[in-house]
């Protein structure tokens, strides 16, 4: 059974309902049901164990109210889902079991969209007929058809900030290069793009191999919707008990952060161009605060980072060219790690979700950076942008890759001292964008490229009369 064909006979059966409106709702309905399904298998697994305390009341366990197909329907169906969704939301926690836990923060966060019971059962019998986790190939099909919901996200509105192409992911891991038994940790997580690529590097063998991956894997999303989408993404990747926290990473001060909450690797994509509640960025030293949730991350990553530890992550362009709070970060950055390379992406790799240039930032913490080097990633031949029907692919990674372990300078390429930096008050935009033919485009993605490049050019504008006026102060003082 192709991923495609299970796809579209659950859109096909969902279209009709009229509870669901759009992909962001077809997915998480989807999302849901996986995730019970899923937990099920694991828990009778676990329950093979004499002393297993089971998590999930009997039933609204997957075998004793879904399996059937010929089992409740119609609006007996949605009354039991309702019933079901207040059990699970008010699971008795008090014996500290995480299982718990993780169940009913899941639950706490979804909703079942279905209007008809009738249609309902239909989506579980064709989610039971092609996805059986005895099998090994249904496995691989649970995989391609969760990552086929995950893109799916990229239109689904603002649902697509969750969501990083495979190719990004896979690049950014394997040149961090984490081994197994490092600990590693997306801070935030999302639908956990990052960390399964990590889970796909090691081929796992023996049983304490596979202990060590299940607690070293860890991440924090503090949205109810992606952390649904990253505990089931995990589950099906073999973590049994993910180690997904549904928090808000910027919310600790990071002067609490012990030895014992510090990791080895970080791989993430922050949430940018939204802010945080004033609260929150009072995490943060005064002189590092700011609102710009992606600044705020990589304050906490830096704090989170053993020493020695390597991060990859991506940041938009307003990082590289910011003054005042940015530029005291950058210093920070630079004064306390090597960030050795910055990779800038071509435009529209997050497309259709959002324009917003983006770099690849890697670092290592503990030693003092030297100079940097920046690479730009060109559009590939044959392309004006990236689309949906039109995606960035792992192949167009392949320049920068050949050059990672052989670095020259070139017209795509420079290594840039860090004085020259240190002079510039730490910009970091030093690898412009190649030249472009000119496209007519659409009104609609014209109007989304100007409100982008009117939004670097606004940035860059203040910059320059920040620096103006530190002048025109600085005379008056004299």
């Amino acid at each position: 059974m192709a991923v495609s064909n299970t796809t579209k006979a659950l859109k096909d059966i969902m279209r009709i309902d009229a509870g669901i409106n759009g992909d962001a709702q077809y997915i998480e309905q989807i999302a849901w049901l996986l995730f019970l399904k899923a937990f099920d298998y694991k828990e009778q697994e676990w329950e093979l164990d004499d002393d297993y305390v089971p998590v999930i009341p009997e039933e609204y366990r997957w075998r004793n109210w879904a399996e059937n197909d010929e089992g409740i329907t119609g609006d007996a169906l949605i009354e039991h889902v309702e019933n079901m969704f207040r059990a699970l939301r008010n699971l008795d926690v008090s014996d500290g079991d995480p299982r718990k836990f993780l169940v009913r923060d899941v639950m706490e966060g979804v909703n079942n969209f279905m209007k008809s019971g009738t249609l309902l059962r239909q989506v579980i019998n064709k989610i039971n007929a092609d996805i059986n986790f005895e099998e090994v190939k249904t496995t691989h099909l649970f995989n391609g058809l969760y990552e086929s919901m995950l893109k799916d996200l990229q239109s689904a509105g603002k649902a697509g900030e969750f969501y990083t192409p495979r190719p990004v992911t896979r690049f950014v891991v394997d040149m961090v290069n984490p081994q197994l038994g490092e600990t590693v940790l997306d801070p935030a997580c999302g639908t956990g793009g990052f960390l399964t690529s990590v889970i796909d590097r090691f081929d796992i063998k023996t049983t304490e191999e596979y202990r060590t991956l299940q607690k070293t894997i860890k991440g924090i999303e503090k949205k109810p919707f992606p952390f649904l989408l990253c505990v089931t993404n995990l589950i099906a990747h073999g973590i049994d008990m993910p180690l997904i926290r549904h928090d808000n990473t910027l919310r600790t001060p990071i002067t609490d952060y012990s030895m014992a909450d510090k990791v080895d690797v970080i791989v993430t994509n922050p949430p940018f161009g939204g802010a945080e509640e004033k609260a929150i960025s009072q995490s943060v030293p005064a002189e590092l605060r700011n609102t710009e949730t992606a600044d705020l991350f990589l304050v906490h990553i830096m704090a989170l980072l053993k020493d020695g530890g390597r991060c990859g992550m991506v940041l938009p362009d307003g990082f590289l060219f910011g003054t005042g709070v940015k530029a005291a970060i950058k210093k920070k950055l630079l004064e306390e790690n090597n960030l050795h390379t910055i990779v800038r992406l071509p435009k529209d790799v997050f497309a259709p979700y959002t324009n917003i240039n983006t770099n690849l930032l890697f670092f290592t913490k503990g030693k003092p950076t030297q100079g940097v080097w920046f690479y730009r990633l060109e559009m590939p031949q044959g392309y004006k942008h990236f689309s949906k029907t039109k995606p960035m692919l792992d192949e167009h990674f392949t320049p920068v890759r050949e050059w990672w372990e052989n670095r020259k300078e070139s017209d795509v390429s420079q290594y840039v001292p860090v004085e020259d930096i240190i002079a510039a008050e730490y910009n970091l935009d030093f690898c412009g964008f190649p030249h472009e033919t000119t496209e007519i485009l659409p009104p609609d993605e014209f109007i989304t490229q100007y409100r982008n490049e009117k939004a670097i050019l606004t940035d860059r504008i203040e910059s320059i009369l920040a620096k103006i006026q530190t002048a025109l102060a600085q005379e008056d003082v004299l």
